[in-house]
């Protein structure tokens, strides 16, 4: 502290700076708690959507098994079904985070292959290969979030320890000095002037 000059200034300014200091931390702290529920809340639908993808990617390699198996190879049949091109990218902001908003504007699943030579097997694998990729925009967009949440929640939870354990207690031990060095510095004028009184009124 021996670098800090005890003046009135220099205390008003540290004390403004102390304040900040630990507005910036509840700020900080606040957001952090905002992030982790935020998180925690994607996680849990992640874990669930996941659950459910697995199911729908088994439903639908067991049917176009049996489709395989009923009509053949289904590899020239599969080119028959278009490119899906009606994903769009937006965003959103949480607590200054953005995290991606994915829209998959599909149409419904349509027939693009011949029925004489299909089965309905075939059908249940093509609904079930388009839930899949329904619920994988939902998937990637949930992870994407979860991944710029956590980066987020590192940063934040950095910026408020050095906060918490620096800054503030630098500022608190300044403001105590100066303090201190004041209140000595009273004093001894205090004294003086006792001194300067008495000597003038014996005179």
């Amino acid at each position: 502290m021996a670098a800090v000059i005890p003046t009135k200034g220099n205390l008003l300014s540290t004390k403004k700076s102390l304040a900040l200091a630990r507005l910036g931390f509840e700020l900080l702290d606040r957001k952090r708690n905002i992030l982790l529920r935020e998180i925690m809340q994607l996680c849990d639908e992640a874990e669930k959507l996941r659950a459910e993808i697995d199911d729908t990617y088994t439903q639908a390699y067991t049917a176009l098994q049996n489709a395989n198996l009923t009509i053949g190879i289904c590899d020239e049949i599969a080119k028959a079904v278009p490119v899906e091109r009606g994903l769009e990218l937006d965003a959103r902001s949480v607590m200054g985070v953005e995290l991606p908003i994915l829209r998959l504007n599909a149409s419904p699943p349509a027939l693009h292959y011949g029925l004489s030579a299909t089965s309905s097997q075939l059908d249940r694998a093509y609904i079930c290969f388009d839930n899949v990729k329904r619920q994988t925009v939902r998937l990637a967009e949930m992870e994407n979030s979860i991944y710029r949440l956590a980066t987020a929640i590192r940063k934040t939870g950095r910026r408020a320890n050095a906060l918490k354990n620096i800054i503030i207690p630098r500022n608190e031990a300044a403001v105590k000095y100066i303090t201190d060095a004041l209140d000595e510095k009273e004093r001894e004028d205090y004294s003086r002037l006792k001194v300067i009184r008495k000597r003038k009124s014996e005179e």
